[in-house]
């Protein structure tokens, strides 16, 4: 319903209701199990994260549609092993910008058009956000090499968390500066932001120099145990 007038949205997985029937599935089955924060949980992948399903993943662009990719990318693969739902793929600024530095307009891409038409959603993850903002999703997904999750979260009045460079996998995640780019969340609330952060951190053999360097400094039980309101005082 909301999708053809905020275009934040690319495309939605064809998998995702089997998912969700699992993730009911293994519930059901074992009420008392701990399952994870993200088990069952709906979610976006900005459009730059790739999945090995039936989605595309394209920058936005009509040059890789079609494409296969090899695998699930290293984020994609960590959510998966904790029974999130992929939902779909969320528009973005068409290859982050990075094709013409300021004339692409924040939230175009060939594929899906212009997205939030009446003001401006900032770029690039900005159908991360925009989907966040109006309630089309549990939680997203975007990626940052400068501004790229801060600004369109800002501007859309969400919760974002800017990873630092090698917390999150940037293995399978179209790139631009291996010294920059990093994936973080996107979500209403402070505690929904911080569990999905919990649920991607940590090694990857895939980018195995930046997330072995940055996994020593991962606290011991993740980041939900600072989830505590006397914790914001200084």
């Amino acid at each position: 319903n909301l999708n053809p007038v905020l275009r934040s949205v690319l495309e939605i997985n064809p998998h995702a209701r089997v998912q969700a029937e699992e993730a009911d599935r293994q519930r059901r089955s074992n009420s008392h199990h701990p399952r994870s924060f993200s088990h069952g949980v709906p979610m976006l992948l900005k459009d730059t994260i790739a999945t090995d399903d039936k989605m595309n993943t394209t920058a936005g662009s009509y040059a890789l549609l079609g494409s296969v990719v090899g695998q699930d990318a290293g984020v994609v693969e960590k959510l998966l092993n904790v029974g999130a739902v992929i939902l779909g793929k969320a528009s973005l600024t068409e290859w982050y910008s990075f094709r013409a530095l300021a004339k692409i307009p924040n939230g175009w891409c060939a594929r899906g058009g212009q997205a939030q038409l009446l003001q401006d959603p900032c770029g690039s993850s900005s159908g991360s956000a925009i989907s966040m903002a109006a309630n089309m999703v549990t939680v997203s997904l975007g990626s940052e090499t400068h501004s790229s999750i801060l600004c369109p979260a800002d501007y859309n009045s969400v919760v974002r968390l800017k990873p630092t460079v090698g917390l999150t996998s940037r293995a399978g995640v179209v790139p631009i500066s291996s010294r920059q780019d990093t994936i973080g969340p996107m979500a209403r609330t402070v505690a929904d932001a911080v569990n999905l952060l919990d649920a991607i951190v940590g090694f990857d053999p895939g980018d195995s120099e930046a997330t072995s360097e940055a996994a020593q400094f991962i606290p011991d039980g993740g980041y939900k145990q600072f989830l505590n309101e006397d914790r914001i005082i200084g």
